[in-house]
């Protein structure tokens, strides 16, 4: 008896606002990527109030796209839904936006066709989510970090740019900034993502330290979980920092969220050190106070 043809998916959007229930879509940005009190929120408000709904926007396409990769368990309803993102993404440069992040970015941004290719990428590195969960070494860790941190960055700082020669120039110090930042983001949420069954440590780093990927799973602390620790933070504390002295001194002011944001993680680093890297069975993070703080001073130095 001949098999069942299965039905194609269907390209079902994302739950939004619809006519019948709209919404502003900047309040709904700013909803998604920066409730009050999260780090995005305190990095946000480091930019100019001209800058801040477009950078609003951008943190809440990103925020969709991951909540879509990592927060859904069937990988075929993954894709289906980053397809849909695709081609909401392309309705976005046909000027027909219909999600209100899209609507948002199309509202704000001066020129949406030189910010496709980017965001295309974005979408792109979201999608090496369904396609692998572990990564043999850094070099191939770093094709993910590239396209889901790299390129964010780099939409990030175009934002600040004033010119069609500073924004091609963005990349050359906003990706090297933007996978540092994927460094440090990775490690406070080592314990999270082996329990969504992603490991963003390097096999071969594992193996180096005598750590399993079942011991990340199992919540399972030892000495060679402190070595793995303290390397995966001194080398993300030194690629942040290296990449924050990247940053042309033209271009710093105009960088205050990303700068703020690289403070942010630093100092989330340190908060994960001196709980002597508790990671795998519970979530570390700052006060809200200390991120105001953190944030506005990072934005201020030279």
């Amino acid at each position: 008896m001949p098999g069942r043809l299965k039905a194609a998916p269907v390209l079902e959007s994302p739950r939004f606002p619809t006519p019948q229930n709209p919404v502003n879509f900047d309040e709904y940005c700013l909803q998604k990527a920066a409730p009050p009190g999260s780090s995005t929120y305190y990095a946000l408000r480091q930019a100019s109030a001209a800058q801040q709904p477009l950078l609003a926007a951008l943190f809440a396409l990103r925020r969709e796209l991951e909540e879509t990769a990592k927060e859904t368990s069937d990988p075929t309803v993954g894709r289906t839904k980053l397809a849909w993102w695709q081609k909401e993404l392309a309705s976005l440069a046909a000027g027909n936006p219909a999600h209100p992040v899209t609507k948002a970015i199309a509202q704000h941004a001066g020129d949406v066709a030189s910010l496709y290719p980017l965001l295309q990428q974005l979408l792109a590195g979201f999608e090496m989510d369904f396609e692998q969960a572990r990564y043999l070494d850094l070099p191939n860790l770093r094709r993910y970090m590239d396209g889901v941190g790299g390129t964010f960055a780099t939409l990030i700082a175009q934002v600040g740019a004033r010119t069609d020669d500073e924004r091609a120039a963005v990349a050359q110090w906003a990706t090297p900034l933007g996978n540092a930042l994927m460094l440090a983001q990775f490690v406070p949420e080592i314990g999270n993502d082996a329990r969504h069954g992603r490991i963003y440590i390097p096999i071969d780093e594992l193996q180096r330290y005598n750590v399993t990927a079942a011991d990340l799973i199992n919540r399972r602390y030892s000495a060679e979980f402190t070595e793995l620790m303290q390397f995966q933070i001194g080398r993300a504390r030194e690629a942040v920092h290296a990449a924050l002295a990247a940053i042309p001194a033209s271009e710093r002011r105009r960088q205050r969220t990303l700068r703020a944001l690289a403070a942010l993680e630093l100092a989330l680093l340190d908060e994960v050190e001196r709980e002597q890297f508790q990671v795998l069975h519970q979530q570390i993070a700052l006060t809200p106070i200390r991120k105001l703080w953190i944030a506005w001073r990072a934005a201020r130095r030279a």
